[in-house]
């Protein structure tokens, strides 16, 4: 009895072993505003849960379908995280009238000190209202990003 206990319990306790930490980023610059975050795993490969976020596109207009965007977790499609870098991929995609826009997000960043990250974001916006010349290329933002991870 006393063996079906103890292996019992150590079956029950064997789950809390994995930790959970989470990564973050902000900016507010001139050109974007936004707050990226997710709880990160230590064990099964580190993935993510709970990934959010929201961006600001301070350059366009009030009311316009891409000045805000809410972030979530299907929009994170990469992301790396070790002692060394944290990189983060988001892309949102929205259909306005049978009209497609998009904001891909790149975070790309290098550890300055213990769970600090800074580096470099890319905002790629693909507006295709705004499109006249139909060459699909995105408009591009890039500044500074701070981040940090535990």
């Amino acid at each position: 009895m006393r063996t079906i206990i103890c292996l019992t319990i150590l079956f029950l306790s064997a789950g809390t072993a994995f930790a959970t930490g989470g990564i973050w980023c902000s900016v507010d610059d001139p050109q974007v505003k936004f707050k990226v975050d997710a709880g990160v795993t230590t064990g099964m490969g580190g993935p993510t849960f709970n990934f959010r976020g929201d961006l600001e596109i301070k350059a366009r207009p009030a009311g316009d379908q891409l000045r805000k965007t809410i972030f979530e977790n299907a929009n994170l499609t990469q992301y790396w995280l070790d002692n060394k870098e944290l990189r983060l991929n988001i892309y949102h995609e929205q259909e306005v009238a049978q009209n497609y826009s998009s904001v891909e997000l790149t975070i790309l960043t290098k550890a300055s000190d213990e769970g600090v990250y800074d580096g470099d974001y890319k905002l790629a916006i693909y507006d295709s209202m705004a499109d006249k010349d139909s060459d699909g290329k995105p408009v591009d933002l890039t500044g500074k990003v701070s981040c940090g991870a535990e």
